[in-house]
């Protein structure tokens, strides 16, 4: 089974390159961020026509969640649990195939110091305490999505031009490590030990074709994941498309039971 993670920055805007890429990659399961669009304009039309069933979480021009699949899907959660008032769509999840697939779109928290960074490290601990009772089910899980953490030094280029940034801030950091240190898999990390692999590349200054890029897209597998997984790559030639995400997809092939 494939897995996909893609921010499309726009569900709409880039409808063409979204079903451009289904077309030619087929994933079992695509987990979507950003969708800047309200629930009512998902275009649940031109998936369903693409082969997709879809569950989605939108919101008026920004953020919004969504998770395609090929196969049957039971929604579990909508909305990270732990603050009633708080009311962005940045988590949905679902059971596909008996796997447990929650997809996230972490504040982004710039600018540093500030109210939004607060926020990003007060929803990466509600995330951090949902993620601890999703493994203490002992079910296969996979954590997938705009992650908004640049976890070392090697995913990003020239790394001393990020240190008071939000997405590399010794903060976010070190609150990504209370995460993984429940047990998780950052699966890309795993299958490609000490390779330069990005995810994200800016608009300006030519970031793409220069490779000056970031990795903040992950997968994050349980134990049971981990013994299934054969690749985990990202679709880098995809941000080369024209009217594109600023966002490559991530991928995961698993073997089945």
């Amino acid at each position: 089974m494939k897995i996909a993670t893609y921010n499309v920055n726009g569900v709409n805007g880039r409808l063409p390159v979204l079903l451009r890429w289904l077309k030619e990659t087929s994933p079992d399961v695509v987990c979507l961020q950003e969708l800047k669009a309200p629930e009512e304009r998902f275009p649940l039309g031109a998936i369903v026509k693409a082969g997709y069933q879809a569950i989605w979480h939108g919101q008026k021009s920004w953020n919004g969640v969504a998770i395609l699949s090929r196969h049957a899907m039971k929604e579990t959660r909508r909305g990270l649990p732990g603050d009633p008032e708080d009311l962005h769509s940045r988590y949905i999840e679902a059971v596909v195939k008996g796997i447990t697939i929650g997809c996230l779109y972490l504040p982004n928290g710039n600018p540093y110091p500030g109210p939004k960074f607060e926020y990003k490290l007060k929803w990466m601990k509600r995330f951090t305490t949902h993620a601890k009772k999703l493994w203490n089910k002992k079910v296969p899980v996979i954590l997938a999505g705009d992650f908004n953490v640049i976890p070392a030094e090697r995913d990003v280029y020239k790394p001393e031009r990020w240190v008071n940034d939000a997405l590399f801030r010794v903060e976010s950091r070190a609150a990504f490590s209370k995460l993984m240190a429940q047990g998780w898999t950052d699966a890309l990390r795993t299958r490609h030990p000490d390779e330069i692999i990005y995810t994200f590349w800016d608009y300006f200054r030519n970031a793409y074709a220069r490779n000056a890029g970031l990795r903040i897209d992950h997968f994050l597998l349980s134990p049971g994941i981990l013994k299934r997984l054969k690749k985990a790559e990202v679709d880098m030639h995809v941000r080369g498309w024209e009217k594109t995400s600023d966002h490559a997809p991530v991928w995961i092939e698993i073997r089945d039971r």
